[in-house]
Order: C-alpha cells, then sequence, then structure tokens
C-alpha cells in the first residue's frame, strides 16, 4: 500500500489558488519558492495559521505572459494581504509578492529590531 503524497509540498497551511492552470515547469517553480518562503514568514509571525497564493496568468494578444500574484496571511491576530505584484517573469512576480507581504508584517508587528536601546 502506496502512502499518497501531496501535490504542493506536506504544508497543509499553504493554499495555492489558480496554479493548476499553470505548466508542470511554473508549478513547481511556484511550490518550491512558496515552501521556501513560507519558513521565513512563519517565524516572522508566531502563530501563522494559513497562507493563501493566488496566482493569475494573462496572456492576451501577445508572445509574452503575465503573472499576477496576491499573497494573503491569516494568523488570529490580524490578516495581512500583499497588494498585486505583477511581472513577466514568474519568480519574480513571487519575489515581489514575499518581499511585500514581509515588509507588511515588519510594519504591522513592529518586528524590526535593528534600533539600538537607550539606556541612561
Amino acid at each position: 500500500m502506496e502512502k499518497e503524497i501531496p501535490k504542493f509540498g506536506t504544508h497543509e497551511e499553504i493554499q495555492f489558488v489558480g496554479v493548476s492552470e499553470l505548466e508542470p515547469m511554473e508549478q513547481e517553480t511556484v511550490q518550491l519558492l512558496s515552501t521556501e518562503n513560507y519558513a521565513k514568514i512563519k517565524r516572522a509571525m508566531k502563530n501563522l495559521t494559513s497562507l493563501v497564493i493566488h496566482v493569475k496568468k494573462y496572456d492576451k494578444g501577445g508572445e509574452r505572459k503575465k503573472y499576477s500574484i496576491h499573497l494573503r496571511v491569516i494568523c488570529p491576530t490580524a490578516t495581512i494581504e500583499s497588494c498585486n505584484a505583477d511581472d513577466f517573469e514568474l519568480p519574480r512576480a513571487l519575489h515581489k509578492a514575499f518581499n511585500d507581504i514581509k515588509e507588511q508584517i515588519k510594519h504591522k508587528f513592529h518586528s524590526d529590531v535593528t534600533r539600538g536601546k537607550i539606556y541612561e
């Protein structure tokens, strides 16, 4: 009896929307980059519930395809959504979306500790 392996990793917390419309190599790229960045987001937010990745592909009237990525991070205290990150290259669009969501997490939870404390 073989154990069935989920198509997109072992994380139940990551939900993919619209990835099935992509080509297999593009699906692998989305899966690889999202699981890599999921660990970083989980470290920044201690009580992460789920991550929703919505991928749209536009290929109207030209040779190049344009990708649009929307991310939503859900935790009990807040829901954070990335703005519209789009690009003609899928990895670059994913990196833009994940960098945007990381900046929003830093802004919302003030997790940036680069400023030193002043002791008197």
